[in-house]
């Protein structure tokens, strides 16, 4: 398996034979760019020779990696902490940018049970505002965000973007709300935009410490401290499990075609279906776990059952293709997250 600092030179590498010098020293701005795979988009965007102007709120992080990027690129890098529903951050932030990565979010289906009006108001409203703003500074695409709940729980595997959506949650329908924002302004004010469909989404970064956290860094932070993981359901539930590098990748194509996307919908996913439980056995195997198997509570409410990608329509539109599969994202990802969260107990001791 790889080593972290060997991916990453790989996927810069890769970043560059699929997107070359089409965003060198072009100004962007990334919402959402403290967060996990905000700052991952910045990362090979630093390394593309982009511009970027990143607005974060940081409610959902922090500025320590902001700061290094912009340690290592401070002529490439600028931060602006705000909401997207601040006019004047926004407006601060789109100025003189010509794309826009919009990935500003309240991203959790259960959050969004408990806050509903809080979550349509980030992710619906504050999708119209960047819209807006976006189309006020003279950007030329939008790159959006989206979600795979958007197709809730139509048994038909795998999910097509020609399905019709059936969002189950309030983050789904927001999320589903902003695709729809997105098409509208493509066709009525001359922002092209693309809607990426995101298939949980992994890797080193994300979340840990959240009664929200995702699975794979909830499961590795319960083994690391010794406890048994918790699995919502009996674990048969699938999921497409994506390596952000994936969604990097999605997200540099979609802002360097030269083709309109006219507000386009497409899967970014692996492709592969996985189960709850056999990707707690490969953190488990990876982590070197003997015992402390998954203890299972109830479902969440609205969450899907089954969710794999047809990346069909992401290929013929923007070229996307996996970059990095399952298996080598989690064994990276399982490693960065075991030495950090150890590091960390450490230290607590």
């Amino acid at each position: 398996m790889p080593t972290h600092d060997e991916q990453n030179e790989a996927l810069i590498r890769a970043w560059n034979d699929r997107v070359g010098g089409a965003l060198r020293d072009v100004q962007v701005c990334v919402t959402g760019g403290a967060g996990f795979i905000g700052g991952h988009l910045c990362d090979a965007l630093v390394s593309l020779g982009a511009r970027v102007t990143i607005l974060d709120d940081l409610s959902n992080s922090d500025t320590r990696h902001v700061g290094a990027l912009i340690d290592r690129a401070p002529e490439h890098v600028r931060f602006i902490q705000g909401s997207i529903l601040d006019p004047g951050a926004l407006g601060e932030a789109m100025d003189g940018v010509s794309r826009v990565f919009h990935l500003a979010a309240l991203g959790s289906v259960p959050k969004s049970v408990e806050q509903p009006e809080r979550t349509w108001l980030v992710n619906a409203t504050g999708t119209m505002r960047v819209l807006k703003a976006a189309q006020q500074a003279g950007a030329t695409r939008v790159i959006y965000s989206a979600s795979s709940s958007a197709y809730g729980n139509n048994p038909t595997l795998p999910k097509r973007e020609d399905m019709a959506p059936e969002p189950e949650s309030p983050y789904a329908a927001a999320k589903f709300a902003g695709e729809s924002l997105c098409r509208s302004w493509a066709k009525c004010y001359g922002v092209d935009t693309v809607c990426l469909r995101y298939f949980n989404i992994f890797g080193t970064r994300q979340a840990a410490d959240s009664a929200y956290a995702a699975v794979i860094p909830a499961f590795i932070k319960r083994w690391v401290h010794g406890q048994a993981p918790t699995i919502f359901g009996e674990g048969g539930q699938t999921r497409d499990f994506t390596h952000v590098s994936n969604a990097v990748l999605a997200n540099l194509l979609g802002a360097a075609n030269e083709i309109p996307l006219g507000g386009e919908v497409v899967n970014i996913g692996a492709g592969v279906k996985t189960s709850v439980n056999e990707l707690a056995s490969m953190i488990q195997s990876r982590m070197g776990i003997d015992g402390l198997n998954p203890e299972h509570a109830p479902e969440r409410i609205g969450e899907v059952r089954d969710s794999v990608a047809d990346i069909s329509r992401a290929k013929a539109l923007i070229g996307y293709e996996p970059i990095t599969d399952l298996e080598d994202g989690l064994a990276t990802t399982v490693d960065w997250y075991d030495a950090a969260l150890r590091d960390e107990r450490e230290g607590a001791a």
